[in-house]
């Protein structure tokens, strides 16, 4: 039986990651600090990362595979430190904002990483997941995969970003919905749960490398006209440029008062990435309708007027509209 260590395993993807491997039949163990419970079918294993000891318990074991989605790098090296000599494999999730520029399309694996972040310094997202990749190559070697995904979406979404669409254009129904400018802008989704049948493949192949775990490119006006479908929306959609909703303070992408998956003009190559690595695996790709339709159902469950981590609040929008309509 394999034996399947996941660095994590009660959150959002790390939890279907280890879902995957206990259907596959592996036996997996999640180490976390147990506030939540660990996926039907694996042992939990209580261990907080910023503690000392933290990796006592499970450090007793070989472990097949392991699996980190830490983006705190010295959570990462720690965790190295203490389990590398006792992994055959190691997974680490990371992320395509590791990469310098987002202003070329196309751009493989090899294009330049952002600087990891020197001593003293507070790494954003970006360059701490890279100054974690750098502690992971130099650890493990040829014993490790890089995945790095794009935007991660589906049921459970924590970020509330690729959702705020389909659920607010079903929340609107023959109503109008702001949204931004769409000419050059565009997506590269992946669903949580493709994602994480990839990662439970390479780790039981044991492969080696990196690779970009991102979607079919998709214009942000197509995603937008699906999403419509899809929520029943017969209202009209209103767009607003950039300066007027900068003057504004709507944020682009995520967070609060955001309109989500909105990027600034010239950022092509953030979702334009190639994923020609990820298909060659036999990385699994679900229509962008099927991830809707996911999403959908996901949003109407957890309640189409909740308060919600990205987006506008329906009366906050309706206010918007009405300042650019007059």
């Amino acid at each position: 039986m394999t034996d399947v260590l996941v660095l994590g395993g009660t959150g959002w993807l790390s939890g279907r990651i280890a879902e995957r491997w206990a259907d596959a039949g592996a036996s997996v163990t999640c180490l976390a600090r147990g506030g939540r419970p660990a996926p039907y079918g694996t042992t939990l294993a209580v261990g907080d990362r910023g503690e000392a000891g933290a990796y006592a318990e499970v450090a007793r074991r070989e472990w097949d595979e392991i699996v980190d989605v830490s983006s705190n790098p010295v959570h990462v090296s720690a965790a190295l430190e203490a389990l590398g000599a006792h992994a055959g494999h190691w997974t680490y999730i990371s992320t395509v904002s590791v990469y310098a520029s987002s202003d070329d399309p196309g751009q493989d694996e090899s294009a330049e990483l952002l600087t990891p972040a020197g001593a003293g310094e507070e790494p954003d997202y970006g360059r701490a997941k890279a100054e974690a990749e750098a502690s992971v190559r130099s650890a493990l070697g040829f014993r490790a995969a890089v995945v790095r995904p794009g935007l991660i979406v589906g049921p459970g979404d924590p970020t509330d970003r690729f959702g705020y669409w389909v659920g607010r254009l079903a929340l609107a129904g023959d109503g109008e919905v702001l949204v931004p400018d769409t000419e050059g802008r565009g997506a590269q989704v992946i669903d949580v749960d493709d994602l994480a049948g990839f990662v439970q493949a390479i780790g039981r192949e044991r492969w080696t490398g990196v690779a970009n775990a991102v979607g079919d490119p998709v214009d942000l006006d197509r995603l937008l006209s699906e999403a419509r479908e899809v929520a029943g929306h017969t209202g009209t959609l209103v767009p607003a440029g950039d300066p007027w909703l900068e003057e504004h303070r709507v944020a682009y992408w995520m967070g609060p008062r955001s309109l989500p998956l909105w990027l600034p003009a010239g950022m092509a190559g953030f979702w334009t990435r190639s994923n020609s690595a990820y298909r060659l695996l036999g990385g699994r790709l679900r229509p962008l309708r099927e991830t809707l339709e996911r999403a959908l159902a996901d949003e109407r469950e957890r309640g189409l007027e909740r308060e919600r981590r990205a987006g506008l609040s329906r009366d906050d929008e309706i206010a918007l509209l009405h300042d650019l309509q007059t």
